[in-house]
């Protein structure tokens, strides 16, 4: 597995992935039509378009073999969050948040999102930033055990909108 910087050509390759793996992370509770909605607005082949294009994010995708669909992907924001609850529990700055980290199914437990993380690390040094965040949904387990595991401490809450409803987010927070 190779984890690479992803360029203006993988926006729709983007789009895919993360439209089959975002439900992973949903509640059992979240309504399907929610979960569809996200994934055509804030998941879209526009929308990555838009974040590789955006100096102030970084995006890593996570390829077993060139040419096929990746096999996760992750993406950093860069600056002071806006929302103020996460500004409120962060204590580290700057700051750099990992807004997105999502690996396909079949490479759950293969090493992928630990390299994903480890490279998403590298790049938040490099940058400059003292301190990475995140939230993740309070009932998705398996995430918050993969985030204490590389050294993430939970330091607060925050909301997350999908849909018509509020999800609750830990947020997480671990030194560079």
């Amino acid at each position: 597995m190779t984890v690479r910087p992803a360029t203006a050509r993988d926006a729709a390759a983007l789009a895919e992935v993360a439209g089959a793996t975002f439900a992973l992370a949903c509640p059992p509770s979240t309504p399907r039509a929610a979960i569809d909605d996200f994934i055509a607005t804030a998941l879209s082949e526009s929308a990555f378009a838009g974040h590789l294009a955006d100096p102030d994010r970084a995006l890593l995708v996570a390829e077993s073999t060139p040419g096929e669909p990746f096999d996760g992907y992750a993406m950093l924001v860069f600056g002071e969050p806006a929302d103020p609850d996460v500004g409120g529990a962060i204590r580290i700055r700057p700051a750099v948040e990992l807004s997105k980290i999502y690996v396909r199914e079949h490479g759950h437990g293969r090493g992928t999102a630990a390299e994903l993380l480890a490279r998403a690390l590298e790049e938040g040094r490099r940058r400059g930033a003292a301190g990475m965040w995140l939230g993740t949904n309070q009932e998705n387990e398996r995430a918050q055990r993969f985030y204490a595991k590389h050294a993430f401490e939970r330091v607060g809450l925050k909301r997350f909108r999908l849909g018509d409803r509020y999800e609750d987010d830990f947020v997480f927070e671990r030194p560079l």
